[in-house]
């Protein structure tokens, strides 16, 4: 089995799962998730431990049965935790601010950058550390993604968006003449 799949999962007070022929959906005190469900898993549910079982040993079975365990637990995690990541904005001059569902940007263009915040995430900014936070673990890291893909941090001076816990290797620029 997988080593993934076969883990059970621990469901915490006041997350509930419901399955569905087509769907599983987890509510929690943060919100809803619902996930379409694969052909050939089962799943059972007794008092708070939830497992994934699969049919058969196909091999596209048996990857699908440790990727639907890993998105139950994102979905039991998101609605009962959340999801975060933080980055840091880095350089002269570069400023980020929220403004309604906005998330307004300088950075060194001739123009202010302007990200609409997706539903389902809050941003918030903080000196220069933006924060996405959310229920949903595929969203709040597509959000920070790129809001970090508008200015990559550069190996030079290290100006750019960068994950809080990212290393930049930096480069030594120009050494002087060779010949």
């Amino acid at each position: 089995m997988s080593r993934v799949g076969k883990s059970p999962i621990t469901v915490p007070s006041g997350v509930s799962i419901t399955i569905e022929p087509e769907t599983i959906s987890v509510t929690g005190p943060k919100g809803t998730l619902s996930q379409p469900r694969l052909d050939k898993l089962n799943f059972k549910q007794e008092d708070n431990i939830f497992t994934v079982s699969r049919e058969n040993e196909d091999q596209t079975v048996r990857s699908q049965h440790g990727l639907m365990r890993s998105l139950v637990q994102n979905m039991v995690t998101g609605v009962s935790e959340g999801f975060s990541k933080k980055l840091e904005v880095n350089g002269v001059g570069f400023r980020v601010a929220v403004a309604g569902s906005d998330l307004r940007l300088q950075l060194g263009f001739s123009h202010e950058v302007v990200y609409p915040i997706p539903a389902g995430v809050t941003v918030s900014v903080e000196q220069n550390i933006i924060t996405v936070s959310g229920i949903d673990r595929q969203l709040v890291g597509q959000v920070a993604a790129d809001i970090r893909e508008l200015k990559k941090p550069e190996p030079y001076k290290g100006k750019g968006i960068k994950y809080v816990d990212e290393r930049i290797i930096r480069k030594s620029g120009k050494s002087g003449k060779e010949k």
